[in-house]
């Protein structure tokens, strides 16, 4: 579950990245416009744009550490049963091996 949700993150991520990009394209474009709500839209935008920023990098922080949790979890497993982290390394990889072999 907790790859999942990890997944689930990055994809939210590089979706955010897109829509910040589309936004900034939108802003660029509309520069010409003149007047009081097409300023103050680009304001609000350009404020909403920085918040989304700042999520976009703590949703990053956020995969990194899980990342980096789940890899020490397993280096700690792996030190502390070396023979189980064999053997199902062994049970994984005939799974594998054994649907490969079907397609």
């Amino acid at each position: 579950m907790p790859r999942k949700r990890i997944t689930s993150r990055e994809k939210l991520a590089t979706d955010l990245r897109v829509v910040i990009a589309d936004a900034e394209e939108l802003l660029k474009a509309t520069a010409a416009q003149q007047g009081e709500k097409i300023a103050a839209l680009r304001i609000r935008v350009e404020e909403s744009l920085g918040a989304a920023r700042s999520w976009v990098v703590e949703l990053e922080q956020a995969a990194e550490e899980k990342a980096k949790e789940a890899a020490n979890a397993t280096d700690v497993y792996v030190h502390e049963n070396p023979w189980q982290a064999v053997a199902i390394s062994a049970a994984v990889g005939y799974i594998l091996g054994t649907l490969a072999r079907r397609r």
